[in-house]
This record gives C-alpha cells, structure tokens and sequence, in this order.
C-alpha cells in the first residue's frame, strides 16, 4: 500500500485568458461578494494548505489589472501564446514546491473535499488528473517538477494539447465515480466561459 504524500504544495491559478467569450476580463468579475479570482485562489489554496500561491499571466501589464495579495507571486509565460498548457509550465516552474495544484481562474466551486483526496494520491506518480465523462481535467490537477521536460518537450513541437503529455509521465487518474463521492455534482469543472456561464454560476452561488 503505498504511503501518504504530505510534502507542500503550490496553488498554481491560470489567468492568462483574454475571455473574449465573455467579453471582459472574467478574472476580476465580482462574483458572491469578491473577484472571481480571488475566490478561486482563496478556496484552492485553502484545500491544500498552499504556503505559496503563483498566478500565472500573459504579460506584465496583466498583473497590475489582478486584484492579488502582496504574497501573491505572478509568473509571466514563458512560452507565449502557448496556451494552458504554457501556462502549466509556466506555473510549475516558478514554483518553489516539488507539487502544485493547477488550477483555471474561472473555476468558482473548487471543492476542498475532492483536491485533499486527490493530494492524497500523489505518492509514486507524477500527476493526479480527474476524469470526467471520459475526459481527462488537466487545469483541475496537481503535477510535480518532474513533468517540465515533458511539456517543455511538447511545447518546443508546437504540440499544444494538454493531454499529450500524458504518456510521457506517470499519472494517476481519478474515475468519475470516485470524485462525486466528494462532489457529486461536479461542480468543481464549472468553469464560466460565456455571460450565460457567469448567470449560472450566480445562481448556483445563490
């Protein structure tokens, strides 16, 4: 039976998105009483236990836009225009931990219960990814350092899904049936892209 892994780990947001689905910057939309992200780093950081929080953004500029805490670190990509997966790397390499929980900052019902179990599962892999309706969550998942060469590897291919590298590393997956045991709603994966998803998050929160 494999031993618990209690070693710290980052809480890694990814704010690098121009939401243009929704037509503003979603990151700073008011959302039950605060910013969307700070709601999303409070309650990822909160589940982990996270002594370090990384935003990661596109540009400078962006983080003066970001309503973020003085102990906040922000990570410019390093890879531009590389998408979440650029953003991963990104978020990982600046991080100070050998673990990071990777998370979006559109995610408003980040669920402590099910990111502790998944902390749980990190011993003898290299990434603890959801599944849901077949489908791997890779920006609702914790990697360790060890995965950089790999993504590094397929950014350098312009190979962009996050999903590719997958096979390069070892990853433990979490089945449908085990998360809605801590969510059974699967609300951790609402994410809001559009003005529609932002209304319905609203009345969820309600």
């Amino acid at each position: 039976m494999n031993s618990v892994d209690n070693t710290p780990i980052t809480a890694v947001i990814l704010a690098g998105g121009q939401s243009r689905r929704l037509g503003r910057d979603k990151a700073i939309e008011p959302f039950d009483g605060e910013p969307l992200i700070r709601r999303v780093i409070r309650r990822a950081s909160e589940a982990v236990s996270s002594s370090q929080v990384i935003v990661v953004v596109a540009d400078p500029e962006r983080t003066a836009a970001l309503p973020l805490d003085d102990d906040h670190l922000t990570a410019v990509d390093v890879f531009p225009d590389c998408g979440s997966l650029g953003g991963i790397y990104t978020g990982l390499n600046a991080s100070s931990t050998d673990w990071s929980l990777v998370a979006a900052c559109d995610m408003p019902f980040l669920s402590a219960p099910l990111l502790a179990h998944m902390a749980g599962l990190r011993d003898g892999v290299d990434a603890v990814v959801p599944v849901v309706d077949g489908r791997p969550e890779p920006t609702h998942a914790l990697y360790n350092r060890r995965c950089l060469p790999a993504i590094e590897g397929r950014l350098r291919a312009g190979q962009l899904k996050i999903s590719g590298f997958f096979d390069d590393v070892a990853v433990r997956y979490v089945p449908e049936d085990d998360i809605r045991r801590f969510d059974p709603d699967l609300l951790s994966f609402f994410n809001i892209n559009r003005p529609e998803d932002l209304s319905r998050a609203m009345e969820l929160a309600r």
